[in-house]
């Protein structure tokens, strides 16, 4: 169930800054880095990302382009299906080996209902992230693009004329096309109408099932909250744009979260699905794994408590990166940066589950860097950070978004990542 969706590499600078904290080096510094006392600098350019433009401006470019340079570094990446996507464009532009791994636990407004009436997992945030990685060059992708981007109109009558069963489904008004070709066919029947699209660029169900899962959560007062949406953001059915920061309070902080199906039984029950082979082979391969900004509980953690994904990340000196949100939601209210990453390692280690079944490393083997954006709402507490062995806190340009607040700025973005993921290979050829 791979399939590959990105495009050509181009370059492009941006402002960010690092703190390094004193007498420790940084895990992926060169010597110039690792300084006796604190400070502020900026990331160098990236010798990766001037070879990118070089191939780019090849006079065999059209073949160049549809294959990897062996410069672009490969990256493995932990999102949801909305936060990440702003970004997606920008990140074309460093690497086309990007693993895109994501959650099929979405279980709100018209997902909820095409799982009900076709069954299977949820497949909305991967449609999305396809459409964002597809190719745009030529009619025909533009054509599918269109079509698996298009919403039936909300108007019944407008509605059935385009689609029979809607005026019999209230909750299908306002759904995408494109989920129900992701359901109703295999995922590489669908890859192969997306025209020109490196097969290196993958985009990944973190579980290879057919079966309807449903993510529950239990918080640190006992209470079982059963489904994403009433853990994220609960609604009463409407097909309106959610706004998360609008929704109630939790009556306590998330403990852990887990999977739960009703099949083979009457009533849900705790289950352990198997994860994707792909994303453990991946895993073990990529040059960065990244954990993108996003809801914590409920986009990030569901990919992260499978087993053998803690073990895999662990395993790897490669550099593991949180980019932290700019702000709060209803699911980490209070949280500092810290806590962020205490609740990461937490789902790696599957401490609150199964006790045959956890893990014991530390933060610091999960995660080594922060990509913060400035001016962001969650603090960042550095002498905990430094405490759970994590030194590399880097400070990127962020912007102002009317519904969200403070997001990074894309560019800035991809360009402190790519500094990182330089200064890492560097040290490698070094040694």
């Amino acid at each position: 169930m791979a399939e590959g969706w990105l495009g050509p590499s181009v370059a492009k600078g941006a402002s960010s800054l690092l703190f390094h904290t004193p007498n420790v080096p940084a895990p992926f510094s060169s010597s110039s880095a690792s300084s006796s006392r604190s400070a502020l600098r900026q990331p160098r350019s990236v010798s990766m990302a001037a070879s990118a433009s070089q191939t780019q401006s090849s006079p065999n470019s059209s073949s160049e382009i549809s294959s990897p340079r062996p410069t672009q570094p490969s990256l493995l990446v932990f999102s949801g299906g909305t936060a990440f996507n702003g970004v997606v464009e920008e990140l074309k532009k460093l690497t086309t080996r990007v693993t895109h791994v994501l959650p099929v636990s979405d279980d709100g407004g018209s997902t909820a209902e095409i799982v009900r009436v076709l069954g299977g997992p949820a497949v909305g945030d991967i449609r999305s992230r396809c459409l964002r990685l597809s190719d745009q060059s030529t009619v025909e992708a533009l054509s599918v693009r269109s079509l698996l981007g298009h919403r039936l109109p909300l108007d019944a009558h407008e509605a059935k004329s385009e689609c029979f069963f809607v005026h019999e489904m209230g909750l299908i008004r306002g759904l995408n096309s494109g989920n129900f070709r992701l359901c109703e066919g295999p995922m590489k029947h669908f890859a192969s109408v997306m025209a020109d699209i490196p097969s290196e660029s993958l985009v990944l169900p973190v579980i290879s099932t057919n079966d309807r899962l449903t993510l529950g959560c239990e918080l640190w007062n006992g209470t079982i909250i059963r489904g994403q949406n009433e853990i994220s953001h609960p609604t009463n059915g409407s097909m309106q744009p959610i706004d998360k920061g609008c929704c109630s309070a939790l009556p306590s902080r998330i403990k852990r979260v887990f999977y739960m199906s009703s099949e083979g039984g009457n009533s849900l029950h705790e289950v352990f699905p198997t994860v994707n082979a792909t994303v453990l082979d991946q895993l073990s391969t990529v040059d960065c794994i990244v954990y993108a900004m996003g809801s914590l509980f409920t986009s990030v953690c569901p990919s992260l408590v499978l087993r053998g994904v803690g073990e895999n990340i662990a395993s790897r000196t490669c550099p593991k990166v949180l980019m932290l949100n700019g702000t709060h939601d209803r699911e980490t209210i209070g949280f500092s940066a810290s806590s962020f990453v205490t609740a990461m390692a937490d789902a790696l280690n599957r401490r609150y589950g199964d006790p045959h079944n956890c893990l014991g490393y530390s933060e610091s083997q999960y995660v080594n860097t922060l990509l913060v954006p400035k001016g962001g709402a969650i603090p960042i507490d550095l002498h905990s950070l430094n405490a759970q062995g994590i030194f590399d806190v880097i400070v990127v340009d962020s912007v102002e978004d009317p519904k969200v607040g403070i997001i990074f700025d894309p560019a800035s973005l991809i360009n402190a990542l790519a500094d990182l993921i330089g200064r890492h290979m560097s040290s490698i050829v070094k040694v």
